[in-house]
């Protein structure tokens, strides 16, 4: 399993426009940030990542490989630095994004999937047949010739992850993966994520989705306010959320 590590990272608004001088920030306009100092090692096989909208969930899975670079401090996986090594971050740690419309680039399935497995198939039939076996292992192989836009929500949302798992990465990272899905749709993502030998790290408001996890992150106003086990972290969470209460600490939070 890959060894992720961030170190007093942090990530810092743009300031506003304002009539200063080039390179200048006026008194009381320094960059807010979006993500207040922190550290974390990253260990578990599942961690998931809770909070409100705007509280900083994305812009923290963003940085796990190199879609994102702190402002300070480091993030490294297996001990190389995402801002120096991004090529090689993201053969190891693959993103799914929320729409898989914004990831599916091109007109088919089967040529994204195939797309991905360029730089690493060189022979053109050799590369037809990998992808075909990559859609047949989530059941897509019928759907591979079908436009991304007369796939279901669901159906293009297997296809992105089999996009991205064809290079097989270490890692998935996945940005809201069933938030543009319906009951059933992602009750088949949750079954097919949980078979996966990767790492996974994701983002949900899918309460029962989180709870998949070992190991959630709560964040609120860009700081872990909770760390820990699923059961004492959705709790926390709730509280938070519904304002009925302070957060415990765990985990060597402060």
């Amino acid at each position: 399993m890959a060894r992720i590590r961030l170190r007093e990272v942090s990530v810092l608004r743009s300031p506003g426009p304002s009539s200063s001088p080039a390179g200048e920030l006026p008194a009381g306009n320094s960059p807010a940030p979006i993500l207040h100092p922190f550290t974390l090692d990253l260990d578990e096989s599942r961690i998931a990542v809770v909070g409100a909208n705007g509280s900083g969930k994305s812009t923290l899975l963003k940085l796990l490989n190199g879609l994102l670079a702190p402002d300070t401090g480091t993030v490294t996986v297996d001990g190389l630095d995402t801002v120096r090594h991004g090529s090689r971050i993201r053969r190891r740690v693959g993103f799914v994004f929320t729409d898989p419309l914004s990831q599916l680039v091109m007109p088919t399935g089967r040529d994204d999937v195939e797309l991905s497995l360029r730089a690493s198939i060189r022979n053109r039939s050799h590369r037809r047949a990998a992808a075909e076996d990559r859609l047949a292992a989530f059941g897509l192989l019928d759907l591979a010739d079908r436009s991304i836009y007369d796939l279901s929500g669901g159906e293009r949302q297997l296809m992105a992850l089999a996009s991205v798992l064809a290079v097989e990465p270490d890692v998935l990272v996945a940005d809201e993966p069933s938030t543009l899905l319906d009951l059933r749709n992602t009750a088949a993502l949750r079954r097919i994520l949980a078979g996966l030998p990767q790492q996974m790290i994701y983002t949900t408001h899918d309460l029962d989705f989180a709870a998949d996890a070992e190991r959630i992150l709560v964040v609120e106003d860009g700081r872990i306010v909770f760390d820990g086990a699923p059961g004492a972290a959705l709790a926390a969470y709730r509280t938070l959320a519904l304002g009925s209460g302070s957060v415990p600490a765990a985990k060597g939070m402060p």
